[in-house]
């Protein structure tokens, strides 16, 4: 994670210090770097302006804003950013200094949702990276913090939590804990919360084919490649219209 923050991160603590300087009515023609980071979050989908987001909230927390709003949008710019990393090695460090930036969050902000969520899911993809049986540990973690997320606000990221456990309970052997039964129930729900994102949809889409319900999974994926992307999940639904795609052209739907 290091060798993707550190070229900027110097050059913009330095410029915010500055700014820290300034009378106050400088400091406004300045703009917050949190500000700014977000709206480099919007254009994600070039990685360097992802990076480059990542390092104004690294400037930000040494600038004095806000540290809570500043590491749990870094925990969810290292999940974006390990999963467009091709090495595994750095996709497992990156998300491994999500961790860490989400727990900051939690600490300072134990009651709110952001960083319980984004916790648990910088735990799942360091998870995939490190491949399931390394992972297995992790569950238990996840569970918690998504049931956590449920207890403060169960719409949170259109139904992130029973997304995130919708797909535990589907990828853990049953020997572990697993359940298709209880993945379908949790990606309903997160259906009911949001019905237009391509993740929900997708996952549920994969639960279906596991309990060999084919024409409902067909039908789901199908709705994807249909669907008008919401405006602030641009890059995602792009990314998981072609997943849908792709899925759509193998066995069961395509007999070859």
């Amino acid at each position: 994670m290091t060798s993707i923050r550190r070229p900027l991160i110097a050059a913009l603590a330095l410029a915010a210090l500055a700014a820290a300087a300034l009378p106050a009515r400088a400091q406004m023609s300045f703009g917050g770097l949190i500000s700014q980071s977000d709206a480099l979050y919007v254009e994600r989908a070039d990685l360097a302006k992802a990076q480059t987001a990542l390092a104004k909230l690294q400037a930000a927390i040494a600038a004095g804003e806000d540290a809570y709003s500043a590491y749990w949008r870094m925990a969810r710019l290292a999940y974006w950013i390990g999963e467009h990393t091709a090495d595994n090695d750095l996709k497992k460090r990156i998300f491994s200094q999500g961790i860490e930036d989400a727990k900051k969050a939690i600490e300072l902000g134990p009651d709110k949702a952001d960083g319980h969520f984004w916790l648990g899911v910088c735990y799942g993809v360091y998870g995939e990276a490190k491949g399931k049986l390394k992972s297995l540990s992790l569950v238990k973690p996840i569970k918690a913090e998504m049931r956590r997320v449920l207890e403060i606000d169960p719409a949170y990221d259109r139904g992130g939590a029973d997304r995130v456990l919708g797909r535990v309970f589907h990828e853990v052997p049953r020997i572990a804990g697993g359940s298709e039964k209880t993945s379908l129930e949790h990606l309903l729900k997160a259906v009911e919360y949001g019905p237009n994102v391509g993740l929900n949809l997708l996952y549920l889409a994969d639960t279906y084919l596991s309990l060999d319900r084919v024409e409902d999974a067909r039908k789901t994926l199908e709705t994807i490649v249909g669907m008008e992307p919401l405006p602030d999940l641009l890059p995602e639904t792009a990314e998981e219209k072609a997943q849908a795609r792709e899925r759509l052209e193998k066995k069961p739907f395509v007999k070859k």
